[in-house]
């Protein structure tokens, strides 16, 4: 991990916070202003919380103290009412953070343990891995992922199958869905694309990638030469093991264009190491990956050992993207 990365997000976390505070406080004096019913129930909440609190400590006057607890209770009743229905938003005095989970601090506080929240870990692997890859999750929605840019003919001779790359293409959107719905599920299959170029593998894989991070989880994009000689770099001492551990507990772990990559026998193992890897599901975890290639079953067989292949036959659905470059149809 890139220290002066991680500092400088921390400093754009901070300021994104105070941001959202300050926007709060702004819209509290706007309702002090337009209301002041508001702020005579925040001084009288403050003066008797005040006065509780020293009561409390001092006193053994329980009827009294219950009597405080009362009126405080009352005034914080008349309060939300009133927010209720000035605003219609019950929240509406509380600061709107990006992030529910972290506050907009980027690191969370579990059973007195504090880690890293998972969307200042997202920001990070955006930074150093995946823009550097060139993937822009920005555009890549569902919405913008057109099955009539593909053909509804049926021509088996062509393509061999039965269906036409419309209705292929929307069968591989319906098992998208499903892996994106049963992400949490060990026995949901992790996915293998195969097909030629423009086809829209790496699109698609962005739309699931798109759901996943909406989910809170992580998504990391690597191609299989750049991925392979990351690691190949750490084995011999040249980076640190940041990318490593990420390649294998990531949420959601992308390998597009496999088979691009020059392999060799240690190329091999770390290949099959990550795959296996993943799919043991190690820290007690769920990790699911997405493979992309323009290689069908057959040249699979021939580029990788039965250990790797037998791997993705067994534990991935196989999705096989056929008919026209869709980016050519995109430009008529």
């Amino acid at each position: 991990m890139n220290t002066t990365t991680l500092k400088s997000l921390l400093v754009e976390y901070e300021n994104k916070r105070n941001k959202k505070i300050e926007e709060a406080e702004y819209r509290k004096a706007q309702l002090y202003k337009e209301n002041p019913r508001f702020e005579e129930i925040d001084s009288s909440l403050s003066t008797l919380s005040i006065t509780a609190s020293k009561n409390l400590i001092n006193s053994n006057d329980f009827e009294y103290l219950n009597n405080l607890r009362k009126q405080i209770e009352n005034l914080k009743k008349e309060k939300h009412d009133l927010l209720i229905s000035v605003t219609g938003d019950e929240n509406y005095l509380q600061p709107v953070y990006e992030c529910k989970l972290c506050n907009d601090t980027g690191y969370i506080t579990e059973n007195y343990n504090t880690k890293m929240c998972n969307c200042l870990k997202q920001q990070l692997f955006n930074i150093e891995y995946n823009k550097s890859n060139i993937f822009n999750l920005e555009n890549h929605k569902f919405e913008n992922f057109l099955s009539t840019l593909y053909s509804d003919d049926v021509d088996k001779d062509k393509y061999n199958s039965d269906i036409s790359p419309r209705g292929n293409i929307e069968k591989i959107r319906n098992i998208s869905q499903n892996f994106i719905d049963n992400f949490d599920d060990i026995n949901c299959k992790n996915l293998l694309f195969t097909g030629s170029t423009g086809l829209g593998k790496t699109f698609l894989s962005g739309c699931i990638a798109n759901e996943i991070l909406k989910k809170g989880k992580n998504v990391l994009y690597q191609t299989a030469p750049v991925m392979l000689d990351t690691i190949i770099d750490y084995r011999f001492g040249k980076t640190d093991g940041s990318i490593y551990n990420s390649l294998l507990d990531v949420d959601l772990l992308i390998i597009d264009d496999l088979g691009t990559e020059c392999m060799n026998n240690m190329k091999f193992s770390e290949l099959f190491n990550i795959i296996n890897t993943r799919l043991l599901n190690q820290n007690k975890k769920v990790t699911k990956t997405i493979i992309s290639t323009n290689l069908n079953i057959q040249n699979l067989f021939k580029n990788y050992d039965e250990r790797i292949v037998s791997r993705l036959i067994g534990n991935y659905d196989i999705c096989r993207f056929f008919g026209d470059d869709i980016r050519l149809m995109r430009k008529k």
